[in-house]
This record gives C-alpha cells, structure tokens and sequence, in this order.
C-alpha cells in the first residue's frame, strides 16, 4: 500500500511539471523510481532499465492528458508532430536497444548529467536567438531521430530538446511547450515498445508483474494520478508565469541529479 501511496504522488508530480513544461515527467521519475525500487530490492544490475521504462510507459498517458489541453489552446503545431514524427519513432526504438548494452553506472551518471544541463537551461532561462524558420523534411527526420534516441536513453518526454529547438525556429514559447507535450505521444510510444522488447529477453531475471522493462503496479499508479495532473499542468501553462515554477522546478531538478550522480560515482 504504502508503494501505491508513493506511485500515485509521483505520478501526479510528475504529470503536472510534465504539461507544464512538456516534458514527459521523466526527469522526475526516472530518479525517484530507481530508489523505490531499489527499496524493494530489485535485481541491481536492472534497476535503472526498469525505471527507463516505467518512466517511458506513464509518458504515454502523460502526453495524451496534457497534450489534449494543450490542443484546446490551439497551441499544438500538428505539421511539426507529423514532420518530426517518423525520425522520432526510429531514435525511440534505437535509444531502447541500446539501453540494454550500456553499464547500469553509465547510464546512472549519463542521466545525471542530462538532469544537470535541463536544470541549468531552466534555472538560467536558457533560449537561443531565433534566427530560422523550420528546416525541411530530412532535417526534421534528422532531428527527430536524435530526440527520439536521447529520449528513450533517459526516459523523457523529449520538451528538453525539442522546445529549445523550436524556440530557435521562431515558434511561441507556449506553441513550443504545447508541441513538445504532443511529439511525447509518439516518443512514449515508440520507446515503450523497445524497452517491453529488449526487457522480454531478460525476463527471468526480473521482478514479478513486470512487461518487458516496465513494472505494472508502478506504472498503473503513475498513469491514475499523472492523467489527472498533466491537464491541470497544461492550464497552468497558459494562464500562469512560468519563471517561478522554472527556477523551482530547476532546483528540484539539481537535487534529484546530485543523488544519481552519487550513485554513479559509488
């Protein structure tokens, strides 16, 4: 019980911060995953993958909550999902697989250092100049590709990558946010399947109640709560100033990196 007590407040932490900012939530998860499973005592060499892809599957409920609100804003760009969508969904699969060949510590300490930089890009309010307009079908495939990889490496949304970009090809700040929440849909997806996939080949060594990389109890209580957040985090994306929250969320963000780091470096 207490499990499903800890699943539900993730999830819904995680969904609001996730239609907030469009990222998925991972962020945030995929730390605090690894230490509640950790307390259950699951296999070592395979915590972090299950909190990859735990993280993955509740970004899929995540990024349909929040990206319907987001649509009911008209701020979702659907030619940039349509346009980015088939290179993300290649990278989703590749980043899956390689997940699977990567050292638990890599991965602990690769994921830390990402947190870090997301940290920083929020806390400095980190934007490049808008100097371009958006680039044509190959550098879509191109970028998508690489989005999708990154983010299925470390469970994510893809709103850390993707609204910086779109920012630099001169979309709104909130159009951004709005178009990230639903090119997650499609990450999610992609990076679910490949984590259900390369997870079935080590399955005997895993925990019970488990798909592949994704823990269902988990993953049930993060997709209840996170559903129910994401759209609340998605208003709040229109109708509040995002500066407070971003530093906040920053520094959220350094702390739960600091302790993966740590872990790293054991």
């Amino acid at each position: 019980m207490d499990g499903l007590v800890a699943y539900l407040l993730l999830g819904a932490v995680a969904g609001f911060l996730g239609g907030t900012f469009g990222i998925g939530g991972g962020t945030v998860l995929v730390p605090v995953l690894v230490f509640l499973f950790e307390a259950q005592q699951f296999p070592e060499a395979h915590v972090m993958h299950l909190a990859l892809g735990t993280g993955m599957g509740c970004i899929v409920f995540t990024a349909i909550a929040s990206l319907r609100k987001h649509h009911e804003h008209g701020a979702v760009n659907w030619a940039v999902v349509k346009a980015i969508t088939p290179g993300i969904l290649l990278g989703t699969a590749f980043g899956a697989m390689t997940a699977l060949s990567i050292s638990p510590k890599f991965l602990f300490g690769f994921f830390a250092c990402f947190v870090y930089f997301a940290a920083a890009q929020m806390l400095l309010d980190m934007r490049p100049h808008a100097l371009r307009t958006l680039p044509g079908k190959l550098g879509m495939t191109g970028m998508g590709a690489f989005t999708g990889w990154l983010s299925s490496l470390v469970s994510i949304g893809g709103g850390t990558l993707v609204v910086p970009f779109l920012l630099w090809c001169n979309i709104p700040l909130r159009h951004a946010i709005g178009t990230a929440s639903a090119i997650g849909l499609p990450i999610a997806i992609g990076g679910s399947i490949g984590y259900i996939l390369t997870g079935l080949s080590v399955a005997p060594a895993l925990p019970p109640h488990t798909l592949g990389f994704i823990y269902l109890p988990a993953l049930l209580g993060l997709a209840l709560a996170s559903t129910i957040t994401a759209p609340m985090g998605a208003k709040a994306a229109h109708h509040l100033p995002l500066g407070v929250l971003r530093k906040l969320f920053a520094g959220v963000l350094i702390l739960l990196a600091s302790k993966m780091l740590l872990k790293a470096l054991a």
